[in-house]
């Protein structure tokens, strides 16, 4: 497809797992050529199941196929003499390369980047490591859940009193391959100006270290370390989960407006006024009064009239979807965030433009499946 952003672009992989695979796939989707390089038994999220897509000569796990679409997969042995030339006719033409070893862990095959620039100089090398390339923990194997650890992450997430709880998905792996995307492509901006690629070093912790945002300017601003708060916002009030007579809504109320409007909605305009509430610094000084009555108000409500009554009022507010829920939500679907690759399902990825077009039109690759086609074997 000669429409999409990145048409032309040809991309190694030697990533597994997922913040260096996320990096592949996104920029597969933007229409670049990805070249997958997997070892023989093939990238560690093939086997991340059950659940497991069996395709007849192809089964792997529902993980692989959630960072991997739209690539092409080639098994090359790099430890031995021809399967390191077969990687190096492939580095010689691409414009990027991905890697997620260890710090080093490619320099004894000479495919580090040092190595590769002399051959390659216009190369952009984007390398995904736990800590960065430097620093005392640079040797170290780094994973999403430490990290969540290591970074404060997880030290504001929990209900109050309760165990510190990791995000449900691996933020960190995907924020990094998000950063990664945006770093390759300022590097290849740079190349356009000066004609040289060079190396980006992206660091899980480093990451995690930076989209910890208002939670960390609210440390650097008070010199207090946050604490865990549940689903309520530290900074703005009301704003989190509250009761209704059959469940939970979300309630988001991001300025003096809303609220006063979420006051009109609960049939109690007099807190709307009240002088404790009447601004957010006020809500948030004062969360543990006012919310409390707050939440005897909303338990008079089902969930449908709460959230029904709020969308009338323009007042912020949500159900909490299960999964099902969400890929059957009306507006979802008419999003087409649900779509079909290969005859498998997936999901559509977020970016939309007005003179370009996605490439996302194959489903993750088969173990080896371009291996013939792009090494000229037979």
């Amino acid at each position: 497809m000669t429409n999409t952003p990145l048409h032309g672009l040809r991309v190694v992989e030697l990533a597994r797992i997922l913040a260096g695979p996320w990096a592949g796939q996104t920029l597969a989707d933007l229409g670049a050529e990805v070249v997958k390089i997997e070892a023989p038994e093939g990238d560690d999220t093939r086997k991340w199941g059950p659940p497991f897509i069996d395709r007849g000569d192809d089964v792997a796990a529902g993980y692989f196929h959630a960072c991997n679409r739209g690539k092409k997969s080639v098994v090359v042995d790099f430890r031995t003499p021809e399967g390191k030339a077969d990687l190096l006719g492939l580095i010689a033409e691409a414009d990027v390369l991905i890697e997620n070893f260890k710090v080093g862990g490619l320099a004894k095959y000479g495919l580090d980047y040092d190595s590769l620039e002399a051959a390659n100089p216009r190369l952009v090398y984007c390398s995904v490591t736990g800590f960065g390339q430097t620093g005392p923990y640079a040797p170290r194997a780094g994973y999403d859940f430490l990290m969540q650890g290591m970074s404060g992450i997880m030290s504001v997430t929990g209900e109050m009193g309760g165990e510190p709880q990791k995000c449900g998905i691996a933020i960190t792996d995907l924020f990094t391959g998000l950063y990664s995307v945006i770093a390759i492509q300022a590097a290849l901006a740079h190349r356009e100006k000066t004609g040289k690629g060079q190396h980006i070093d992206m660091s899980l912790l480093d990451v995690a270290t930076a989209v910890t945002a208002n939670q960390a300017w609210n440390f650097l601003a008070s010199g207090n370390a946050p604490g865990l708060t549940g689903n309520a916002h530290p900074n703005i009030v009301p704003y989190q989960v509250f009761p209704t007579s059959d469940g939970h809504v979300i309630i988001a109320c991001g300025n003096d407006g809303q609220y006063q409007r979420f006051c009109t909605v609960l049939n109690r305009d007099d807190l709307a006024t009240q002088e404790d509430y009447v601004t957010n610094p006020l809500r948030v000084q004062n969360r543990d009064v006012l919310v409390p009555i707050l939440q005897v108000e909303t338990v008079k409500f089902t969930k449908a009239d709460l959230l029904a009554a709020c969308d009338a009022n323009t007042v912020p507010a949500g159900p909490i979807n299960n999964l099902k829920e969400l890929f059957d939500d009306p507006h979802i679907q008419s999003r087409g965030m649900q779509i079909e690759l290969d005859g498998l399902p997936a999901v559509r990825s977020p970016m939309r433009f007005s003179g370009s077009e996605l490439a996302t039109k194959t489903a993750a690759p088969k173990l080896g499946a371009h291996t013939a086609e792009l090494l000229r074997k037979t």
